[in-house]
């Protein structure tokens, strides 16, 4: 039997910035904090959920703190909300009341990114959610291997996390993979005998397998080849492992493939464009297996972002 937490009640709320700055080349960390009425909607959010983002009315910054290959599209107007993912949440308590603060790892790539760059310890911007379906958690679950590449890390950070808080019997592996050490998400270390060490995943104890693809960090080569490697070498039981991802479609595709070699399931969080987030634009369809001639699809706001991989098509309906 599996635990699928049912999603709560989403909402629209205010949050201000507590914190909010460069954690590599492209990445930023932004910390914000709710109010105890917004908070009871976040309050028991799921690894895996996500949130739209208002960014319309938020400035650019100086022209000289954007990057340069950004600067001439950066001035664009931002019509819709932006959906960011948690990279952890908490909750603390005051005598103020309950409140929540999420955490929310983002990379500059565009004009909302850019402009999220300007907010500052004060600001609010308004937020929907929490929105979409999280990971879920098999009874039987004792091995979770947890694979991220490129921007999949938020997600799968929160739910490291999580599983830390929650389940702690569970053995986390996290499998890490980027192009390069610069494009790696997180705060890192180097050491002349330990190598490199994400500390995300090293204040909470997870073992990090980190590839590359030009061998600037880690391993040269996919982070699936390390996860093949590990389900080889290990041989853990098939009913008690879990693969969770998050990443390019096509690192998700070669998971789901090595899943169902090994016999273990898999869940994928699934990207598209999520205008709203609600799935009243139909704009973030994903082809999902049937035995029907016609096509079927779910939506990866409201069906998803989460699937079971062995219901995806994986590269059809983009």
């Amino acid at each position: 039997m599996e635990s699928k937490n049912k999603p709560g009640p989403k909402g629209l709320v205010q949050a201000a910035v507590i914190k909010n700055q460069p954690i590599r080349t492209q990445f930023w960390k932004l910390l914000l904090k709710l109010a105890p009425e917004g908070s009871r909607f976040f309050s028991n959010a799921l690894p895996g959920q996500f949130a739209e983002f208002d960014l319309t009315n938020t400035p650019l910054p100086p022209m000289d703190l954007i990057p340069e290959n950004l600067r001439e599209h950066a001035g664009r107007t931002i019509l819709l909300r932006r959906p960011f993912s948690f990279s952890d949440i908490f909750i603390n308590y005051s005598s103020e009341g309950t409140y929540v603060c999420l955490e929310v790892i983002y990379c500059v790539l565009g004009p909302a990114t850019v402009r999220m760059t300007s907010l500052k310890p004060g600001d609010c911007i308004s937020l929907i959610g929490p929105l979409g379906n999280g990971f879920w958690y098999p009874e039987t679950m004792k091995n979770a291997l947890l694979v991220t590449g490129g921007m999949g890390a938020p997600p799968i950070l929160h739910l490291a996390s999580f599983l830390k808080k929650h389940y702690p019997s569970i053995e986390s592996t996290a499998f890490v993979g980027a192009r390069s050490i610069d494009m790696l998400p997180f705060e890192i270390k180097i050491g002349n005998k330990t190598g490199i060490m994400l500390e995300e995943f090293e204040r909470l104890a997870i073992p990090a397998y980190v590839s590359t693809d030009d061998g600037s960090a880690g391993r040269k080569g996919l982070v699936t080849e390390q996860l093949e490697e590990w389900l080889q070498t290990k041989k853990p039981a098939p009913e008690k492992t879990v693969i969770y991802a998050c990443g390019p479609e096509p690192m998700l595709a070669a998971c789901a493939e090595i899943a169902h070699k090994h016999q273990v399931s898999c869940q994928v969080s699934m990207e598209r464009m999520m205008a709203c987030g609600i799935g009243l634009c139909q704009s973030c369809a994903v082809r999902i297996q049937s035995d029907s001639p016609a096509p079927l699809y779910r939506l990866c706001c409201k069906d998803g972002p989460v699937f079971d991989s062995r219901t995806v098509l994986f590269g059809e309906g983009r």
